[in-house]
């Protein structure tokens, strides 16, 4: 990475400003050294809202204006899946440190060459599974560094909404902007965790199958988002996923998501791991452990964080040679090659081997 050339202070540019783009907006301030000194936003009216919202001096309609300017140092990029890879790609050759949302592509041969730009420039490139910044998840990680498991073989891990669709009819809905549904949305999320939990990422086979029963009939609808919604556009994407992954050490891992399914709970959010001494699961952190007296269960006060719990104030914390990368884009590489398998499993009907 360009960290030999440090600097004092980090301009940025936002592409994107719906959401999630307001997240990153608000996120950059936190941190004294970070000045987002212009956005990048298709719609014009939206881009000025949050110029005017969080104070940013310029805003732009094309984002190859901003990557051509020598005094911008981080593009931070929240815009619709199926750009992810174009605009950081465009970033990247550019030589800009790059913060990118999540999933890094629609596909692994687009993610790999993101990969492969980055280390050719020495930029700083990072993909925002910000699931791993979260105090639980961090306080897990130190539970399990210290050995209270003893041996992780296998793991249970989901996001299931029971009626969260992102606004049936936005680009959350439509495959050839989103990609895939619930699975690139809140499954990748379940699945950062997890594998970032057991401390491995390559996967041999996967098998797994989607669904899509409720949005074509136009239920489970939800809230999020801030893009416009087409009330004629056809849902084609998954609403619901599983999937089984099988670890190259021969550890397993069970995923599940969805957007709207009938469950007895609104939202479940959760990661449980399977140990040779005790299990654990998070949200909240709790072990699990056969004990003389019977069986317990403890709940774990949180633990001092592993790096800041904010993403892009970690972001620059690096840049600024006060923190080590938090998420190695070579592991948002091996999830996407997941997330790539579980689709063409499922319209395969066959499980799927990961060289």
């Amino acid at each position: 990475m360009k960290l030999n050339r440090r600097k004092k202070n980090y301009r940025v540019a936002v592409i994107g400003t719906g959401a999630i783009g307001a997240d990153h907006l608000a996120s950059f301030k936190l941190h004294p050294a970070a000045q987002v000194v212009a956005i990048a936003e298709v719609s014009a009216e939206r881009g000025r809202e949050a110029a005017e919202r969080f104070g940013v001096p310029e805003v732009v309609t094309d984002y190859r204006r901003l990557l051509a300017r020598d005094d911008i140092d981080v593009v931070s990029i929240a815009v619709p899946n199926y750009l992810h890879a174009k605009v950081a790609l465009d970033a990247l050759r550019a030589g800009k440190h790059v913060m990118l949302e999540k999933p890094m592509a629609t596909r692994a041969a687009d993610a790999a060459k993101l990969v492969a730009e980055a280390k050719k420039q020495g930029v700083l490139f990072m993909v925002g599974q910000n699931f791993r910044f979260n105090p639980d998840t961090q306080t897990a990680r130190r539970v399990i560094e210290r050995g209270d498991l003893g041996e992780i073989y296998h793991a249970k891990t989901s996001w299931s909404r029971r009626a969260g669709i992102p606004r049936i009819g936005s680009w959350f809905t439509q495959k050839r902007f989103a990609g895939g549904g619930c699975t690139y949305d809140i499954g990748v999320h379940a699945l950062d965790r997890c594998l970032y939990l057991m401390g491995e990422f390559d996967a041999v086979a996967v098998s797994g199958q989607t669904f899509a029963k409720f949005g074509p009939r136009g239920l489970g609808n939800g809230g999020w988002g801030k893009s416009e919604v087409n009330p004629d556009a056809r849902f084609d994407v998954d609403d619901l996923s599983v999937a089984l992954i099988k670890l190259k050490s021969g550890r397993t891992v069970l995923l599940e998501a969805s957007w709207a399914a009938h469950g007895p709970n609104a939202d479940v959010n959760a990661t449980q791991l399977f140990g040779t001494e005790a299990g654990l699961s998070l949200p909240p952190v709790q072990i699990f452990k056969q004990t003389k007296g019977g069986y317990s269960v403890e709940t774990v006060d949180p633990l001092p964080p592993l790096v800041n719990t904010n993403r892009m104030v970690h972001f620059i914390d690096c840049l600024l040679g006060k923190a080590k990368p938090f998420v190695d884009p070579k592991e948002s590489l091996a999830v996407q090659r997941i997330l790539d398998a579980i689709y063409l499993s499922a319209a395969s009907g066959r499980e799927v081997r990961i060289s």
